[in-house]
C-alpha cells in the first residue's frame, strides 16, 4: 500500500519500554511486570502488552495511506486519513487482552504451544477513533445490518503486516456484520490510544478496536475491509484461536469443529504478589485486575487467604471519582475493574482470587478442567503463594 509498507526483516524495529518482560524477540511479543497493570487505571502505552506476528510496519507518507473497503457493498471506496478523521469522533475505555494470557500457568498442568504469557498480557487504553458503523455507512450499508443486498454477512480486517502462519500473507481476522453496524458494539476504527496518535506497536496509523472480544480480533495497521460471505478463511481464524477440550491433541485436531473464539470469558489475577513471594507481616493488600467479555460487568471479586475454604469480597472499582457498578451507565462497560483486599496472612498461605460477572459466569477452579491444547483463555482461579519472612523477593 502507497504510504504504508511492511518490512521484512526486523532491522526497524521502534524502541520499547526497559521494564518490559519480552517473551519473543522476534516477533516482539512482550508484557509489563503484573504490579504495572494495577499502578493506574488507563495501563500507560509503553506498558500495554506488545502482540506481533512479524517485523513492525512503517508510515512511509501518511498523505499517501488509504484504507480500501470493498467486497459484497453497494458502492467501493477508499478513504485516506482527512476522511477517517471527518467522521465523528468516539472516544471508548477498552481492555483488550490476548487470547493466551496466563498460558505459562496452563503449561504447568500439561504443555501447551504458544507465547509463553504470565498474567499481564492486557492492559486498559482510552481508545478514540471513528466507529465502524459510520464508516461502512459510507459504502451503503445501513447501521444494524445482518446482510448487504449482495449477501455480506462478515466484515473481514486485513493488516499490511506478513506473519509466517500465512505463509508470508497478512494477518487477518474477521466480526459479525451485525457487530460491526451496531453503534453499540462501540467498534472502532481507532487512531489515537491514551489521547495521542497511535504508536509503531500498536497499529499506527489505524487500527480496529473490537471492544470485549479476544485482542486477536482487533486488527493493527489496517489495509482494507473487506465485507464477505462467510466468515474470514485466515490462519488465525481458521487454524488458531479456537476453544478444544482437553480430550483433544495434535494427533485428533479437526479445526473446522469449532467457531472461531470471540468474547473472552471472566478473568481476573493478583498483579500485588508474585506466584512465590514473601511478605514482611501478615497484613497486607491484595490488588489485581478483573474483566469479562461482550461488556459484562464485574459483579464480584472474591479473594481468599487459605486456598478458597474460605473468601472475603474485594474492593472493585475503575475511575477513581466514581462509584463502580457494574451495569451503570458511568462505568465503562468494556473495561477491567481493579480490585483491593485487605487480609491477614498469619501463617504460610495459599491466596486465590475468583471474579464473578453480571451473568452470573464465575472463573472455574482448576486449570485441568479448560486445558486445551493452544493454551488460549486460561481462566482458572489465579493463585499465588506467600510465607512470613524478614524480606520481600
Amino acid at each position: 500500500m502507497p504510504g504504508l509498507s511492511a518490512p521484512s526483516d526486523y532491522s526497524q524495529e521502534p524502541p520499547r519500554h526497559p521494564a518490559l518482560r519480552i517473551n519473543s524477540e522476534k516477533p516482539f511479543n512482550a508484557e509489563p511486570p503484573r504490579s504495572a497493570l494495577v499502578s493506574s487505571y488507563v495501563t500507560p502505552v509503553d506498558l500495554f502488552y506488545k502482540r506481533n506476528h512479524g517485523p513492525i510496519p512503517i508510515v512511509d507518507d501518511l498523505r499517501m495511506y488509504r484504507v480500501s473497503i470493498m467486497g459484497l457493498v453497494g458502492n467501493a471506496k477508499e478513504l485516506s486519513m482527512e476522511d477517517i478523521w471527518r467522521l465523528p469522533k468516539y472516544t471508548v475505555t477498552a481492555t483488550l487482552q490476548c487470547a493466551g494470557n496466563r498460558r505459562t500457568a496452563m503449561s504447568k498442568a500439561r504443555k501447551v504451544r504458544g507465547v509463553g504469557w504470565d498474567v499481564a498480557a492486557l492492559g486498559n487504553a482510552v481508545w478514540s477513533g471513528a466507529k465502524l458503523a459510520d464508516v461502512l455507512e459510507l459504502v451503503g450499508i445501513p447501521k444494524l445490518s445482518y446482510i448487504t443486498q449482495a449477501g455480506g454477512k462478515h466484515v473481514e480486517f486485513v493488516s499490511i503486516d506478513k506473519c509466517k502462519e500465512e505463509k508470508g500473507g497478512p494477518y487477518k481476522a474477521s466480526i459479525p456484520l451485525i457487530q460491526a453496524t451496531n453503534p453499540e458494539a462501540d467498534v472502532l476504527l481507532a487512531y489515537d490510544m491514551n489521547g495521542k496518535p497511535l504508536n509503531r506497536d500498536h497499529g499506527y496509523p489505524l487500527r480496529v478496536v473490537v471492544p470485549g472480544v479476544i485482542g486477536a480480533r482487533s486488527v493493527k495497521w489496517l489495509d482494507s475491509i473487506n465485507v464477505i460471505a462467510e466468515e474470514c478463511q485466515g490462519f488465525f481464524m481458521q487454524k488458531d484461536y479456537k476453544m478444544f477440550p482437553p480430550s483433544v491433541n495434535w494427533e485428533n485436531i479437526n479445526w473446522s469443529t469449532r467457531r472461531p473464539q470471540m468474547d473472552f470469558p471472566v478473568q481476573s489475577a493478583i498483579c500485588s504478589l508474585e506466584d512465590t513471594d514473601i511478605v514482611k507481616d501478615g497484613k497486607m493488600t491484595v490488588k489485581g485486575y478483573a474483566v469479562s467479555g461482550g461488556g459484562r460487568g464485574i459483579e464480584r471479586v472474591d479473594v481468599s487467604v487459605d486456598g478458597g475454604k474460605t473468601w472475603v469480597e474485594a474492593l472493585r472499582y475503575q475511575k477513581g471519582d466514581v462509584p463502580y457498578i457494574a451495569d451503570d451507565i458511568r462505568s465503562d462497560k468494556w473495561a477491567w475493574v481493579l480490585f483491593e483486599a485487605n487480609v491477614d496472612v498469619l501463617q504460610n498461605a495459599e491466596i486465590v482470587a475468583k471474579a464473578v460477572d453480571i451473568a452470573g459466569n464465575v472463573q472455574p477452579e482448576n486449570v485441568e478442567d479448560i486445558w486445551n491444547l493452544r493454551g488460549i483463555l486460561n481462566t482458572s482461579w489465579h493463585k499465588v503463594h506467600v510465607r512470613i519472612g524478614h524480606s520481600k523477593m
